[in-house]
């Protein structure tokens, strides 16, 4: 049988939950790996929902299990029922719901707070040495719960290319090494098992994003 492999969305869409490019990559080459994916994501409300033709909230509510069973076609568990004996490795995409839903990275940073049930679940796959990926801003949850780890957004110094440079110092600020690379590439800590690549953190072709979330999952994968 293939690894058996935990993904947790936060949503469906880029500005307010998960960003699907990065989530059906992330399907997409977990499949190619012969893995398994069992999909989760939180059983509570968003912080807001965005209107992705204005970029701007609306005065409506959606709930983050609701919202993400639209990219997982209706097969999607709450994560409170996540059991990670059953598991081999966990992969979170990115898109804001990360720092918006799955944390309160979005409007405190560094000082953020992370969903207790994301917490638990980040807590007991490291606790259990068993790999986690984790891209675009993700990498936020693992410096944020597991000081001195290393990881990647892409690059820390702004530019058009990387906007959201400035990410890497909060993550530093915290006690993490961020370690630069390109979008194609990953990072590796092997002493947290935690392998991290950047995404749309950078603006880059849509082919080299989906190429360096295929090199984070074959990675993961392996080390499962």
């Amino acid at each position: 049988m293939g690894k058996r492999v935990a993904v947790v969305l936060a949503g469906c869409g880029v500005y307010d939950g998960s960003e699907i490019h990065e989530a059906s990559a992330v399907l997409v080459h977990l499949s190619r790996e012969g893995a398994q994916a069992e999909v989760f994501a939180p059983n509570i409300s968003q912080m807001h929902v965005v209107d992705h033709v204005k970029g701007q909230p609306v005065p409506e509510q959606r709930n983050v299990l609701v919202e993400s069973a639209r990219i997982a076609r209706g097969n999607i568990k709450d994560l409170a029922q996540l059991d990670v004996k059953g598991l081999d490795a966990l992969i979170i995409p990115g898109g804001f719901g990360v720092a918006k839903n799955l944390s309160t990275w979005a409007t405190q940073g560094k000082n953020c707070s992370v969903c207790r049930e994301v917490e638990d679940v980040l807590r007991a796959f490291h606790a259990a040495q068993k790999p986690i990926g984790l891209c675009c801003i993700s990498p936020v949850l693992a410096a944020k719960l597991f000081p001195g780890c290393e990881v990647t957004v892409g690059h820390d110094t702004e530019c058009e290319k990387w906007p959201y440079a400035k990410t890497a110092e909060s993550m530093r600020e915290l006690g993490c090494k961020h370690v630069n690379s390109h979008v194609t590439e990953i990072h590796v800590d092997p002493k947290n098992r935690l392998v991290t690549t950047s995404a749309f953190m950078c603006n880059a072709p849509i082919h080299e994003i989906h190429d360096g979330v295929g090199n984070m999952v074959k990675e993961v994968v392996r080390l499962a």
